[in-house]
């Protein structure tokens, strides 16, 4: 049996010394692919950026094995990508490859070609010289995920990642994230469509600020533990201390 490529054990996340994530433990499989699903406010995006770092926990443990940063490609909500800088689509795509060409360095034509492969496999040829200020929503990210694609990482996360897009563009970076899948890839989403979930995703983590369920989604994905799921995180205090999970009858 592989060793668990990611590790979280205990693992709780706070604001203001209040629990947005409660003793969460469990393990990502090297090239696996997993939703984390939940309803909004269950916890989800604040997870992945506690293994991304961006956050610290108070208590726990997140153990990336003998990962480093660059084996990382972490596609945030769209929400918090400012499109204002002008980039043109070229540009932001190989900034997949910053780590490649260094932060002053010059994209090489091995670079340049492979940037225009990408936008080929995500339905964007011819695209390189738009601004990315003046796609739509499914355009730029079409964009995101050939810089991704560019990246070449052992472990790819997204955030809500087909969130406000058109059904078309969601079946294409779909088919992506499953040739990930069947390359081996770490492959994480923060999904909340569980129908979605059901058809492309075999394994979930069911969160409602701690773990409801982990593991096969037929398994995870019941009637009971979406329930139990909702009522979690309808009933939790905001305002609660760091260990003082609500307790519900039959939990």
């Amino acid at each position: 049996m592989s060793m668990p490529m990611i590790t979280l054990d205990n693992v709780t996340v706070t604001y203001n010394r209040h629990p947005a994530v409660h003793h969460v433990s469990g393990c990502f499989e090297p090239g696996s692919l997993t939703a984390i699903a939940g309803s909004n406010g269950a916890g989800k995006s604040t997870l992945l950026k506690a293994m991304m770092g961006e956050l610290s926990s108070v208590e726990g443990t997140i153990d990336r094995g003998d990962l480093l940063v660059r084996d990382f490609g972490y596609l945030p909500q769209a929400a918090d990508i400012d499109r204002h800088f002008p980039l043109s689509v070229a540009d932001t795509v190989m900034l997949g490859a910053w780590r490649e060409v260094g932060a002053f360095g010059g994209a090489t034509r091995a670079v340049v070609d492979r940037a225009r492969q990408a936008l080929v496999a995500v339905g964007l040829a011819g695209f390189e010289k738009r601004d990315i200020g003046s796609l739509s929503v499914g355009q730029f990210q079409r964009v995101l995920f050939a810089r991704l694609l560019l990246q070449d990482a052992k472990v790819i996360i997204l955030d809500e990642p087909f969130t406000a897009i058109d059904a078309r563009t969601t079946h294409d970076l779909l088919a992506i994230i499953r040739r990930w899948h069947q390359e081996a890839r770490t492959v994480i989403a923060v999904l909340h469509d569980f129908d979605q979930v059901r058809a492309y995703f075999p394994q979930t983590l069911l969160l409602a600020r701690k773990v409801i369920g982990w593991g096969p989604t037929e398994e995870v994905l019941t009637k009971e533990n979406l329930l139990h799921a909702k009522a979690m995180t309808e009933d939790w205090d905001d305002q609660a201390g760091v260990c003082e999970a609500p307790v519900l009858e039959g939990s």
